[in-house]
């Protein structure tokens, strides 16, 4: 039976501007993953390439530097997304991503291209918190799961077309420099679709708030404060969301979930040919089970959140995240009596439970307790500690693996995810303060 409260007013004007933006922030984040995936596509030719001198140690210490300029950036763009509006980091972001990507694509040596990649993550950095936000002032509370069900699959989706295309351009010219500057062109031109389509709120055209249209409470950060009682970009916003308990909770559930989505990643070929014997290429085509996963998963879960939980984030992401642990308990022992079904059948289980909760904490639930005022900053801080925590899933494998085995690795991802489940328990039925909202708002 239909829910009377999940009816929402059809003005024509703000139906097609919703869509707009939507479909144009999707793809600013889709645009980001060109330029991000480069380098890893271009390694293989730069190794080859007699006229550079580098090794593979030196490759590590550059995606390192990437790594740690990527989580420093989301804290830092994320207040910026909140002081000075999506529109304007955004495009900055996308802007220097393409001269960044550009100048690698010219570069021959390991400095070069350690400052460069690490301008790139800075770069990079700009895209999620800003545009979650962005998405928060055209989406209220009782869609939103749904909505960054579907938004989210940009991340899944990006990741898989940008490396294909970063790798068709260096064969098609012959030449592992074109893995730069093609995708440089690619995000350049969505840049150029993002200056004519993007804008930050329906107020800024002349539409009414979200509230306004559907008739909804305006969420708040203090429970019993006024909508208008702290600014817009304020640092008091700002130092709400850092103070928040809720929020430093899904930051602290996303380091404990990131080693798993980042040790499957990067070293899911490996594992698979340890245990199958298969060749390199089976064991990439094996791997891309896990991701293919991705987008399922995630429109999964944000349907559910909405439809099933009413716009309660905490119960589809803990469910997932017990079934995932499940998954990675069992993982080594049914890897080691199972053959290449069995394997693709459980990487695809380990990326559904995965990516949609994922996806919950860091986009719907980020903006249900960030607020749209602090939807920014709640997105950064939260990936910030993530991208914190999938060090781990880029280190621990290979430390693991040498010592201990597979087996190890895998309860540990295990008991990563269980102490996630632990914090998010007492929070189940979490749900950020509203008021009512005014005639001007």
């Amino acid at each position: 039976m239909e829910n009377p409260n999940d009816k929402v007013a059809k003005d024509p004007r703000y139906q097609r501007w919703r869509a707009v933006i939507f479909g144009i922030t999707w793809l600013a984040y889709v645009g980001f993953y060109f330029t991000r995936r480069s380098f890893p596509v271009a390694k293989i030719g730069i190794l080859e390439d007699p006229a550079i001198e580098i090794t593979r140690a030196s490759l590590g210490w550059i995606d390192g530097l990437y790594g740690v300029a990527y989580a420093l950036g989301q804290f830092l763009w994320g207040m910026c997304g909140d002081r000075f509006g999506p529109r304007k980091v955004v495009l900055a972001g996308m802007f220097l991503s393409v001269v960044t990507a550009v100048a690698m694509g010219m570069s021959s040596t390991v400095i070069l291209f350690g400052a460069l990649f690490f301008c790139q993550g800075l770069c990079q950095s700009t895209g999620w918190a800003p545009l979650t936000k962005n998405v928060s002032y055209w989406f209220s509370r009782k869609e939103r799961g749904r909505t960054y069900g579907f938004w989210a699959t940009n991340y899944a989706i990006g990741g898989m077309l940008a490396s294909a295309f970063a790798g068709y351009m260096a064969l098609v010219f012959l030449n592992w420099r074109f893995a730069f500057f093609m995708p440089a062109i690619v995000l350049a031109a969505i840049a150029l679709l993002f200056v004519f389509l993007q804008k930050n709120r329906p107020e800024d055209i002349g539409l009414p708030s979200i509230e306004n249209y559907h008739g909804e409470a305006v969420d708040v950060l203090v429970k019993d404060a006024a909508p208008e009682d702290a600014p817009e970009g304020s640092w008091k916003v700002i130092g709400e969301v850092f103070r928040n308990p809720v929020i430093l909770s899904l930051g602290a559930v996303y380091f404990f979930l990131k080693p798993t989505r980042y040790a499957v990643l990067f070293w899911g070929p490996l594992i698979i040919n340890d245990k199958l014997g298969t060749n390199i290429a089976e064991s990439a085509i094996i791997s891309a089970a896990f991701e293919a996963a991705g987008p399922l998963g995630v429109i999964f879960a944000g349907y559910a959140s909405d439809k099933w939980f009413h716009s309660r984030r905490i119960p589809i992401t803990v469910l997932g995240l017990s079934i995932l642990a499940i998954i990675l308990f069992l993982f080594n022992g049914l890897t080691d009596e199972g053959g290449i079904g069995t394997m693709v059948l459980l990487l695809f289980a380990m990326g559904f439970f995965l990516f949609g909760p994922d996806a919950m904490i860091v986009s719907a639930s980020a903006v249900d307790f960030g607020t749209k005022k602090g939807a920014s900053s709640s997105a950064g801080l939260i990936n910030g500690m993530g991208s914190t925590g999938q060090i781990l899933g880029l280190s621990l494998p290979g430390i693991i693996w040498a010592n201990f085995g597979w087996g190890v690795l895998f309860n540990c991802l295990g008991a990563f995810v269980v102490l996630a489940v632990l914090l998010l328990l007492p929070r189940w039925n979490a749900l950020p303060a509203t008021v009512e909202r005014r005639a001007n708002s």
